[in-house]
C-alpha cells in the first residue's frame, strides 16, 4: 500500500522536473491566526518561496488525503474551517481514516513532506520542552521527531515561551543538529539572542545543504533544525519579551490552563500585551525562514 497523497499541480510538477520545493506547514493557517490574515499570510508565505525560486508545498489533510500543496481555492477553504484537528504523529493515521480534515505541525508536515520526497521544510519556530515539563512531562513530539525523519527545518529557533536550554538537551539526546545560521547564538524566536550558544553554526545555505546530503549518505536517521534568527528590523528583543511571556505564563498557571491549551493561550495574551508586535514579528519571521530554506531547497537540488 502506498500513503495517500494528492499533489498540486505546480508541485508534481516541480518534483518531476527536479526544481527547488519547500513545504509548508498547515497550522499556521488553522490555529495560528484569525480569518482572514491567516489567509493573507498563507498567501504572503507562499509567494516568498515562489520569489525566492523554489515551488512552496503547503501541507494539509482533506477529505482522507495527505495534500501535498494546496490550490488557492483550497488554501481559502482551509483558512475558514472550523473545528480542523491539530495533528502530530500520535493522530495524523487517524485523521486520514476518518476523512477528517487536519492541519499538520512541525511533526507531522516533517512525515508528509518525507513521504512526497520534499527534503526542506519552513516553518515559524518547533515545539519543544514546555516550562515545568519535570512535573508535566509537556514535551513536544516536533523533537522526537527531528530525530527520526530526514528533513530539513528552517525556524527561528524553538518558540520562546519553552524552556530553551532543555528544549537543546533534548535535542541533543535525540541526534538532531542545531545549526544557527550567520550567528554563534542560537535565536529565541521573536529575538535574534537566547542567551545560549548554539551546538553547530553555518554561514550559506550550501554548507547546510551538503550536510543534509552527508547525512544521507552516512545513512543517519533525522533532520537538521536550522536556527535562523528574526530580521533585526521585526525583533522584539529580549529584555523586553522577556518579562511579557513571564506575566502570560503566570495568568495560564493561575487559570489550570494545560496540555495543547498552552501554546495558543500564551502566544495569543502575548499578542495582546505587545499590541500586537508579537504578530508582526511572528510573520515577518516565516518569511525570512522561507526565504532560507528556498535557498538550500535550490542548493540540495543542485548537488543531487
Amino acid at each position: 500500500m502506498t500513503a495517500p497523497l494528492t499533489f498540486a499541480p505546480e508541485v508534481r510538477a516541480a518534483l518531476d522536473a527536479g526544481k527547488p520545493v519547500v513545504a509548508l506547514e498547515s497550522t499556521i493557517i488553522t490555529h495560528g491566526m484569525p480569518y482572514p490574515q491567516n489567509l493573507e499570510t498563507a498567501r504572503a508565505v507562499e509567494a516568498e518561496v515562489r520569489a525566492a525560486g523554489a515551488t512552496p508545498a503547503t501541507i494539509a489533510i482533506m477529505g482522507g488525503h495527505i495534500h501535498i500543496g494546496l490550490t488557492d481555492e483550497e488554501l481559502e477553504r482551509l483558512a475558514q474551517a472550523e473545528d480542523v484537528m491539530k495533528l502530530s504523529r500520535a493522530d495524523l493515521a487517524v485523521c486520514l481514516a476518518a476523512n477528517g480534515t487536519g492541519a499538520t505541525t512541525v511533526a507531522a508536515t516533517m512525515i508528509c513532506a518525507a513521504l512526497a520526497g520534499i527534503p526542506v521544510f519552513a516553518t515559524g519556530g518547533i515545539g519543544g520542552v514546555h516550562r515545568g515539563a519535570e512535573e508535566s512531562f509537556d514535551i513536544s513530539a516536533d523533537l522526537v521527531e527531528l530525530g527520526l525523519t530526514p528533513v530539513t527545518v528552517v525556524a527561528a529557533g524553538a518558540k520562546a515561551i519553552l524552556d530553551l536550554p532543555k528544549t537543546l538537551e533534548v535535542l541533543e539526546t535525540n541526534g538532531v543538529p542545531v545549526i544557527a545560521f550567520g550567528q554563534d547564538e542560537f535565536p529565541a524566536f521573536w529575538s535574534r539572542n537566547s542567551g545560549l550558544k548554539a551546538p553547530l553554526r553555518a554561514d550559506t545555505a550550501a554548507q547546510i545543504a551538503e550536510a543534509h546530503l552527508m547525512r544521507a549518505q552516512l545513512g543517519l536517521s533525522g533532520g537538521q533544525l536550522v536556527a535562523n534568527p528574526i530580521p533585526p528590523e521585526a525583533e522584539i528583543a529580549r529584555e523586553e519579551i522577556v518579562p511579557v511571556i513571564e506575566t502570560a505564563l503566570a495568568e495560564a498557571a493561575a487559570q489550570g490552563i494545560a496540555a495543547k491549551a498552552v501554546t495558543p493561550f500564551l502566544l495569543q495574551r502575548i499578542f495582546e500585551l505587545t499590541e500586537g508586535r508579537s504578530l508582526a514579528s511572528n510573520i515577518a519571521l516565516v518569511l525570512n525562514n522561507a526565504r532560507l530554506a528556498s535557498r538550500i531547497a535550490a542548493e540540495i537540488c543542485v548537488r543531487r
